[in-house]
């Protein structure tokens, strides 16, 4: 079977494992399906996700012009803590930035590696926990907007990394963490604008099971299409946003969006 389109982050649904799916504009592909099987994919060209122009990527999927101009890739995608659409403040789109700033945000403790803490959007839950490879997650504070988030993400980086250890996680070497305990310690961290939520946000233990029949004893190449337009390689697993070979090749499927492929299962 041959599948051809412009990659953009696999589609997740839970289950016990997760379902992985890489969605084209005509077809689809269910991931899981083609675990143990061998699969080529072929790097054709470009496709902004913003101005669909076929013009070379610069980051996010979009084009050199559209990241420097889109409302979807402003400083406050990475950093919450600049978001200002609460405010009735636009960054680049006051519209776009309301709708996106200013709905329930979640702060979360993760363990992908080891303890780190993260802030994503409330209709994400549990998507973003599954991008990132976590095993375990829990809601730290749900808060009303993006800025509330921000701050209390910041508060929290003294005292826990923001970031992933991405070679541990896709070893699956993480760390047995109790995360309900670790909630509770972090009360007495929280901005005093965010500690009126901490008891209004559930307490809850989220496990994450996903798809690997082996992962590798060691990791290989991560994959560059720029660099090696085709690969051929047995699929073995999906973790976080990653697809794991059986020579330990790995590929972020996340940082080639916006890359036009065809992939020969």
């Amino acid at each position: 079977m041959q599948y051809e389109g412009v990659l953009t982050k696999m589609q997740t649904e839970v289950g016990s494992p997760i379902q992985y799916y890489l969605v084209f504009e005509n077809s689809f592909l269910n991931v899981n399906q083609l675990l143990g099987k061998d699969l080529e994919i072929n790097f054709m060209g470009f496709q902004c996700l913003n101005c669909s122009k076929k013009k070379k990527i610069y980051r996010q999927g979009f084009c050199y012009d559209c990241f420097y101009s889109s409302a979807a890739a402003g400083d406050w995608i990475m950093r919450p803590e600049l978001s200002t659409a609460h405010l009735g403040i636009a960054d680049r789109d006051l519209e776009y930035e309301t709708r996106v700033q200013v709905q329930p945000h979640i702060v979360y403790l993760a363990a992908s590696s080891d303890l780190k803490v993260g802030v994503t959007r409330k209709t994400q839950v549990p998507t973003r926990w599954i991008d990132q490879g976590a095993s375990w997650a829990t809601p730290l504070v749900e808060v009303p907007n993006r800025y509330l988030a921000g701050i209390t993400e910041v508060a929290l980086k003294d005292h826990f990394s923001d970031k992933i250890n991405w070679k541990k996680m896709l070893l699956n070497e993480v760390n047995e963490i109790d995360l309900i305990a670790r909630r509770n310690e972090v009360r007495s961290l929280l901005p005093a604008e965010v500690a009126p939520y901490f008891e209004s946000t559930q307490e809850k233990l989220f496990t994450l099971d996903y798809p690997v029949l082996q992962y590798p004893q060691k990791l290989g190449t991560s994959l560059n299409l720029s660099k090696t337009p085709i690969f051929n390689g047995k699929l073995m697993g999906v973790k976080g946003q990653y697809l794991l070979f059986e020579d330990g090749t790995v590929f972020n499927v996340r940082s080639y969006e916006g890359f036009v492929v065809q992939i020969n299962v």
